[in-house]
């Protein structure tokens, strides 16, 4: 079986982007060997040594993929050492190196470049045809095909973000069978795009009452299911007490055990900050109710929801 290439170096500020050829690096790696491991380090977080150590033959010849972050932040002796250690990998071993590439650090690029990296670019993505492109691809990704009228209605409902229009097209794909239109999108995302679940969720555990029931009450109206907006409720408390649980860490640094994007880390740590482990206890506690209440046990799912988003706004201010 062919063994994946060494030395990568994926570049830019796509965040989603930028974790999807990660995986993918790694993915490429289990195929050749499934007990790979991936690691992920800070550049700015190393010394030369520790990174060295880190890049040295395995004593057992683990297979290993080391994902070194924030390039550009090293200084000229790691860079250095970067360059000389990629020159020269173990077997079973393959450096990511992530760059967002741009002018700062742009030499140890080059040098890497000059050493036979193989690139990927995650560009930041700006322009309306270059999301576009994006749907179509999250499209294919899936399996699906979607029509042209049905990009232009997906991206009017659901906006720029590109972590909801990846989650956007994998289940309109599945709903809708296979082949998207522009009647499935409508169907599916009418009226305002913050309107979903997640949104309802975000609002309740920043404590924002009036904002979380406009946001659950819009998304009843245009069709979300109520056991969807329970499902990110309890997720989002999840993530609340996970990210609670691990500290106050770098977020690059917590995501792989944690099991989550950093992104979603990040945003964790700035909203935990105003809960006390008591107060989630007694939101969880809301959330498993509601779960319930949704799923057949209550007369009014909907009703049963705004209880719920009030005893967690509750629980926040407690």
């Amino acid at each position: 079986m062919t063994s994946p290439a060494a030395l990568r170096l994926v570049l830019g500020e796509e965040e989603l982007l930028v974790e999807r050829a990660v995986l993918d690096i790694a993915a490429e790696a289990r195929v050749a060997d499934p007990t790979t491991e991936l690691r992920r380090l800070r550049a700015a977080e190393l010394t030369p040594g520790e990174l060295a150590g880190t890049l040295s033959p395995s004593l057992f010849a683990e297979s290993r993929v080391i994902v070194l972050q924030a390039a550009q932040e090293a200084g000229k002796e790691l860079a250095a050492t970067i360059v000389g250690q990629a020159a020269d990998l173990p077997e079973g071993l393959v450096l990511v190196v992530q760059h967002t590439g741009g002018a700062r650090g742009k030499g140890l690029v080059d040098d890497l470049r000059a050493a036979g990296a193989v690139v990927t670019r995650c560009d930041r993505i700006t322009r309306a045809d270059e999301r576009a492109d994006f749907v179509r691809g999250e499209v294919r990704r899936v399996g699906g095909r979607i029509t042209p009228d049905a990009v232009s209605a997906l991206l009017e409902s659901v906006g720029s973000d590109l972590r909801e229009l990846a989650a956007a097209a994998s289940q309109l794909v599945a709903d809708a069978g296979g082949t998207v239109d522009e009647r499935a999108v409508r169907r599916y995302h009418r009226g305002r795009a913050e309107t979903t679940g997640f949104a309802v969720a975000d609002k309740a555990v920043a404590g924002d009452r009036s904002g979380a029931l406009e946001a659950l009450r819009w998304a009843l109206v245009l069709g979300v299911a109520p056991v969807l907006v329970a499902d990110a409720l309890a997720d989002a408390l999840r993530t609340l007490a996970k990210v609670g649980a691990a500290g106050r860490g770098d977020p690059n640094r917590l995501a792989g055990s944690l099991g989550m994007p950093p992104w979603k880390v990040r945003r964790a740590q700035s909203q935990v900050r105003a809960w006390r482990p008591e107060a989630i206890a007694v939101a969880f506690a809301a959330a498993a109710e509601v779960n319930a209440d949704v799923k057949g046990v209550a007369a009014d799912p909907g009703y049963a929801l705004e209880r719920a988003v009030l005893r967690i706004c509750a629980a926040r201010e407690s």
